[in-house]
């Protein structure tokens, strides 16, 4: 029997090497093909073959362009960052034991998005700081600000229940990611002419529409290492789940290990929140989705909550492109039509689980 499984759990991984790959292509052409003019499966082939291989195939300028220049960067810098942010989700929920914790409800998107508007509007930093280290800033800062909340106020109350506790974080979460999103909109409001106003207003809700090839340069790599960092801690986060004590005595190093998935979840949401704004719920409905169909081992939690998110993203970029003719939502109002629903149902669950 123990060989039958073996077998049987070898294969699935072998089934989800090659299978992965054919998603991720699958949803990028899908992402280059769909839009305000759809553009035909064998052209966005041919461009790619051009592209990236020095191919010769007659292809209209314009839709060689298009697919290159702006669907396809964007659907590249999507599925970064749904995997990023899903990653996050698995992360945060682990260490905190709580099913509603994500980067966007921890407050910790909100607080990349004031370090990164202190860059680029304030002038913070003189120059010496960029866009992704003020975010990181930010959502490091965010984090220890609702860590501290959240510990003064479970400390005042007395010790609770572990539902009690979830839902400290959370209030604190919320606090946190209100008090960012202010100072945000009063720096705007008093630094930013009436054009950049409009324009960060626009991307503070999630905007793909000025991604460029340049800005997945940066996006592609921190995936990638938040994957491999969340794989290489995938038994301390099946530990986790259990309690710090737990994890400890397992001789895992609770505080190195702690601190270096929070570095890495405020890395990976600082650099995707410093190229396209805070795009909300993606860690919170993701990881999930996923949980119901794979359990909570971390060793397959994690890889395919990574998948997942950039399959969800890319497609609710592509929804983002098309419920309005002749416009371009924010992303972030589709993941959060999506998602705040996803979330009314999980506290639902965790009712009548009481």
């Amino acid at each position: 029997m123990t060989a039958v499984a073996a077998k049987g759990g070898a294969w699935g991984w072998g089934h989800w090497l090659w299978l992965a790959p054919c998603l991720m292509f699958g949803a990028l052409l899908a992402g280059s093909a769909i839009g305000e003019t759809t553009i035909a499966p064998q052209t966005i082939v041919k461009v790619l073959a051009n592209r990236l291989t020095g191919a010769h195939y007659a292809v209209d300028r314009i839709d060689a362009g298009i697919i290159w220049n702006y669907r396809l960067s964007r659907s590249v810098m999507a599925g970064c960052c749904g995997a990023g942010l899903a990653l996050a989700g698995v992360v945060l929920q682990a260490l905190l034991r709580n099913p509603l914790a994500d980067p966007y409800l921890m407050g910790i998107s909100a607080g990349a998005s004031t370090g990164a508007v202190l860059v680029a509007v304030a002038g913070w930093g003189a120059g010496a700081v960029t866009l992704s280290s003020g975010a990181m800033v930010g959502a490091v800062g965010a984090f220890i600000l609702v860590t501290l909340l959240a510990g003064a106020a479970g400390g005042s109350a007395g010790r609770g229940s572990t539902m009690q506790a979830s839902g400290t974080i959370i209030l604190a979460g919320i606090a946190g990611s209100s008090l960012f999103n202010a100072l945000t909109a009063f720096i705007i409001a008093r630094s930013a002419s009436a054009e950049q106003a409009r324009g960060l207003m626009f991307w503070l809700m999630g905007n793909l529409s000025g991604v460029r090839w340049d800005d997945t340069r940066l996006a592609v790599p921190t995936a990638l290492i938040g994957l491999l960092v969340c794989l290489w801690y995938r038994r301390a986060l099946d530990a986790f789940t259990f309690g710090a004590d737990s994890a400890a005595s397992l001789g895992i190093a609770v505080r190195r290990v702690r601190g270096i998935l929070i570095a890495s979840v405020a890395l990976v949401t600082a650099v995707m929140v410093s190229r396209v704004g805070a795009i909300g719920f993606v860690g919170l409905v993701v990881p999930h989705a996923v949980r119901m169909l794979v359990g909570s081992h971390h060793a397959r939690l994690v890889p395919i909550s990574a998948l997942a998110g950039a399959l969800f993203l890319i497609a609710a970029d592509i929804v983002s492109r098309i419920i309005v003719e002749g416009q371009v939502l924010p992303i972030g109002v589709i993941t959060s039509l999506i998602g705040a629903p996803c979330f009314a149902l999980i506290l639902l669950r965790g009712a009548h689980a009481k």
